[in-house]
C-alpha cells in the first residue's frame, strides 16, 4: 500500500513538473498577510494560467497595477457590471450585503465602485492588512489577471485544493 502511494506521488510530481514547464502552472510564495487566514506568510501555492471566466470568490494572482513589479494575490469580489459598495464595514454587491465568509475583519473605508465590462474588483481577505486591492486601485482589466490559485502545497499540514 505504501509503495502505491509513492508511485502515485511520483506520477503526480512528474505531471505537475511537465505542466509547469509548459507554462500552465506556476508556484508562488506568500510573503505578506493580506490574505490571512486563507494564506499565511510562508505558504506556497500553485496557480493555473487563467483561461476562463472569473467568478466571485476566486483567488487570483496579478501584477500590482501601481507598477511595483510585485505579484499580488487577492479574492474576486466584484464581477463585470456589478455595483460594489462598502458601508458600515460591510461589502454590498448590487444593493445586497455580500455573505462575506472570507473577511477576517470589517471592511473599511466606505466607498462605491462601478465595475465595467471586462473588469473585476478584488479584496484581500485580511481587510485591515490589505492596502493594495480594489479600494486603492479600483477595478482591474480581466486581461491583466494571468493566474488563478488552485492549491496550497506548503506547509503540508495545510496542503490541499483551494475551492
Amino acid at each position: 500500500m505504501a509503495r502505491r502511494g509513492i508511485i502515485a506521488g511520483s506520477i503526480g510530481a512528474t505531471l505537475l513538473g511537465a505542466a509547469a514547464l509548459r507554462g500552465v502552472l506556476r508556484r508562488f510564495e506568500i510573503r505578506e498577510s493580506s490574505m490571512a487566514p486563507t494564506f499565511e506568510p510562508g505558504d506556497w501555492i500553485v496557480a493555473k494560467r487563467r483561461t476562463g471566466v472569473l467568478a466571485r470568490g476566486d483567488i487570483v494572482v496579478f501584477r500590482d497595477p501601481a507598477g511595483t513589479g510585485m505579484n499580488l494575490i487577492k479574492r474576486v469580489i466584484g464581477e463585470p457590471g456589478d455595483h460594489v459598495g462598502i458601508e458600515n464595514g460591510r461589502v454590498i454587491i448590487n444593493g445586497a450585503v455580500l455573505a462575506d465568509r472570507w473577511a477576517a475583519a470589517r471592511t473599511e473605508p466606505d466607498g462605491e465602485w462601478e465595475i465595467p465590462q471586462g473588469h473585476i474588483w478584488v479584496l484581500g481577505d485580511n481587510r485591515s492588512m490589505s492596502r493594495s486591492d480594489g479600494r486603492a486601485f479600483g477595478p482591474i482589466p480581466v486581461e491583466n489577471i494571468k493566474w488563478q490559485v488552485v492549491a496550497r502545497y506548503w506547509p503540508t499540514s495545510r496542503a490541499g485544493i483551494i475551492a
